[in-house]
């Protein structure tokens, strides 16, 4: 996958998240939540992998959902925490 394939991914991957959720606002704790436990899902991918001849591609799938959240994530604060940029 290239660069750009990887981008195109996780948009897709925003936009599906979009279309299950709706636009998400949480508080910032909550996002912590929220992307911890997709890191949960990528280690215990990199296990099944590692340990058990698992597919690489759920790795790759775990980790475009982390970076998706991450984005989402930053999405949500540019909405909710306007003056951020200033800091």
């Amino acid at each position: 996958m290239s660069q750009a394939d990887i981008l195109a991914a996780i948009a897709a991957e925003r936009q599906s998240q979009d279309s299950k959720w709706g636009e998400q606002n949480h508080h910032l704790i909550e996002w912590l939540s929220i992307l911890m436990e997709e890191v949960g899902e990528v280690a215990q991918a990199i296990n099944e992998y590692h340990w058990r001849d698992a597919s690489m591609a759920n790795i790759r799938k775990e980790l475009i959902q982390v970076a998706a959240v991450a984005v989402s994530a930053l999405e949500s604060i540019e909405r909710n925490y306007p003056s951020a940029d200033e800091e």
